[in-house]
Protein backbone atom coordinates (compact mmCIF):
# COMPACT_ATOMS: atom_id res chain seq x y z
CA UNK A 1 0.00 0.00 0.00
CA UNK A 2 3.06 2.14 -0.05
CA UNK A 3 3.16 4.08 3.15
CA UNK A 4 6.58 3.78 3.53
CA UNK A 5 6.63 1.19 6.03
CA UNK A 6 5.24 2.88 9.33
CA UNK A 7 5.33 1.06 12.47
CA UNK A 8 3.33 2.56 15.17
CA UNK A 9 0.96 5.74 14.77
CA UNK A 10 3.18 7.80 18.04
CA UNK A 11 1.23 10.53 19.75
CA UNK A 12 2.70 12.83 21.91
CA UNK A 13 -0.30 13.38 25.08
CA UNK A 14 -1.37 13.65 28.36
CA UNK A 15 -1.91 11.04 30.86
CA UNK A 16 -3.86 11.69 34.01
CA UNK A 17 -1.99 11.23 37.22
CA UNK A 18 -2.96 12.48 41.05
CA UNK A 19 -6.22 12.04 42.91
CA UNK A 20 -9.76 12.99 42.48
CA UNK A 21 -9.54 16.63 42.66
CA UNK A 22 -5.93 17.03 42.12
CA UNK A 23 -4.91 16.53 38.54
CA UNK A 24 -1.77 15.97 37.68
CA UNK A 25 -0.84 14.90 34.36
CA UNK A 26 2.40 13.59 32.28
CA UNK A 27 3.65 14.75 28.86
CA UNK A 28 4.15 11.00 27.27
CA UNK A 29 4.94 9.50 23.96
CA UNK A 30 2.27 6.68 23.07
CA UNK A 31 0.85 4.89 20.43
CA UNK A 32 -1.89 6.60 19.52
CA UNK A 33 -4.22 3.22 19.54
CA UNK A 34 -3.84 2.62 23.47
CA UNK A 35 -6.06 4.02 26.04
CA UNK A 36 -5.30 7.71 27.75
CA UNK A 37 -4.17 6.23 30.72
CA UNK A 38 -3.11 3.08 29.08
CA UNK A 39 1.04 1.95 28.77
CA UNK A 40 2.78 4.77 27.06
CA UNK A 41 6.34 4.08 25.46
CA UNK A 42 8.17 7.16 27.08
CA UNK A 43 7.65 9.86 29.45
CA UNK A 44 8.21 12.87 28.26
CA UNK A 45 7.23 15.65 31.09
CA UNK A 46 5.23 16.14 33.43
CA UNK A 47 2.08 19.13 33.90
CA UNK A 48 0.58 20.48 37.53
CA UNK A 49 -2.43 22.88 36.03
CA UNK A 50 -2.99 23.60 39.83
CA UNK A 51 0.35 25.71 40.18
CA UNK A 52 0.51 25.64 36.32
CA UNK A 53 4.01 24.09 36.06
CA UNK A 54 5.34 22.60 33.34
CA UNK A 55 8.35 20.20 33.10
CA UNK A 56 9.58 19.04 29.92
CA UNK A 57 12.66 16.91 28.95
CA UNK A 58 13.85 18.35 25.70
CA UNK A 59 16.05 15.78 24.28
CA UNK A 60 13.57 13.13 24.41
CA UNK A 61 10.96 15.55 22.92
CA UNK A 62 13.18 16.52 19.98
CA UNK A 63 13.36 13.19 20.14
CA UNK A 64 10.29 11.70 19.50
CA UNK A 65 9.27 15.00 17.34
CA UNK A 66 12.20 14.35 15.24
CA UNK A 67 10.48 10.68 14.51
CA UNK A 68 7.36 12.11 13.53
CA UNK A 69 5.23 11.83 16.75
CA UNK A 70 2.37 14.17 16.88
CA UNK A 71 1.67 15.96 19.55
CA UNK A 72 -1.83 17.29 20.85
CA UNK A 73 -3.58 20.17 20.78
CA UNK A 74 -2.98 20.76 24.57
CA UNK A 75 0.75 18.94 24.53
CA UNK A 76 1.69 20.96 21.88
CA UNK A 77 0.29 24.14 23.36
CA UNK A 78 2.60 22.88 26.59
CA UNK A 79 5.61 22.25 24.65
CA UNK A 80 5.29 25.83 22.79
CA UNK A 81 5.49 27.22 26.49
CA UNK A 82 8.45 25.76 27.06
CA UNK A 83 10.04 26.57 23.62
CA UNK A 84 10.26 23.04 22.36
CA UNK A 85 8.03 23.67 19.23
CA UNK A 86 10.36 26.79 18.02
CA UNK A 87 13.10 24.70 18.48
CA UNK A 88 11.95 22.00 16.53
CA UNK A 89 10.70 24.19 13.59
CA UNK A 90 14.02 25.68 13.57
CA UNK A 91 15.83 22.40 13.78
CA UNK A 92 14.01 21.10 10.46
Amino acid sequence: NGNGGIVMAVRIRLTRMGSRSKPVYRIVASDSRRPRDGQYIEQIGTYNPAIDEVKVNEEVAMKWLNQGALPTDTARSLLSKKGVMAKFAEYR
